[in-house]
């Protein structure tokens, strides 16, 4: 094979130098001719379509939530989240914005006694139902069980994720008490009233992150409860 001795392309390549052939457009034909076409496709979306592409103004909708046994009439952005609600709407912050994405627990809150992500639950679907926040499980002067088994096992550091944990671990313990059922069940076969060892307590807080680490004292504190049936 003889070597080459010039390279078959230019150093170097100006644009302008390419050759287009005639039954191709150029760059300025092409962006007057695609704008031309959008404009004909958005002319010619139905109006729903067209509203849903420019600013529209916010819909609201009138909502009445009983939230720890007190009834709220609010009128609410039907887009609000429960969480945006609870804490920007009445002042309720104990349940706290972590990831927005449903993904740490941080939000947790009771609807009807299970628990759930508020972060994702929109305000306006919780109409009918019973949400209790960590401010309606205890305060100061009356804690709930789960509240001071924490204190007593030292569930928390930093405490920014105690409310959701506390809120999550008290449904935990009506769900023990239902015999409700986890992974760890299945892979342990204990399917009738499982006992509550550490792993399945693991299993039914892994939704629940905790950054500081504080995990060992969350599931004694856990477990001190189930143990007794949840007393007291």
């Amino acid at each position: 094979m003889t070597p080459c001795t010039e390279s078959a392309f230019p150093e170097t390549l100006d644009i302008e130098d390419v050759p287009i052939p005639e039954s191709e457009l150029s760059r300025r034909e092409f962006l007057a001719v695609s704008g031309v076409v959008t404009a004909g496709l958005v002319a010619g979306l139905p109006r729903v379509a067209v509203a849903q592409t420019s600013k529209s103004t916010p819909q609201t909708f009138p909502v009445s939530l009983s939230i720890n046994k007190q009834t709220h009439q609010l009128t609410v952005d039907t887009r609000t989240t429960l969480l945006d609600l609870l804490r920007e709407n009445l002042d309720l912050t104990g349940s706290k914005k972590g990831c927005d994405h449903g993904q740490c627990g941080a939000c947790t809150v009771l609807i009807d006694g299970r628990r759930v992500n508020s972060c994702l639950t929109l305000a306006v679907t919780a109409q009918g139902a019973e949400i209790t926040t960590i401010e309606g499980l205890g305060d100061e002067q009356n804690l709930s069980p789960m509240q001071k088994s924490f204190l007593d096992h030292d569930g928390f550091q930093c405490g920014y994720c105690t409310p959701g944990q506390i809120c999550s671990a008290t449904a935990l313990i009506e769900e023990t008490r239902r015999g409700a059922l986890s992974r760890t069940s299945f892979e342990t076969g204990k399917i009738s009233h499982p006992e509550m060892t550490d792993d399945e307590i693991r299993e039914r807080m892994s939704g629940n992150i905790c950054r500081c680490g504080a995990y060992p004292n969350i599931v004694a504190a856990v477990r001190a409860l189930t143990s007794t049936g949840g007393a007291a």
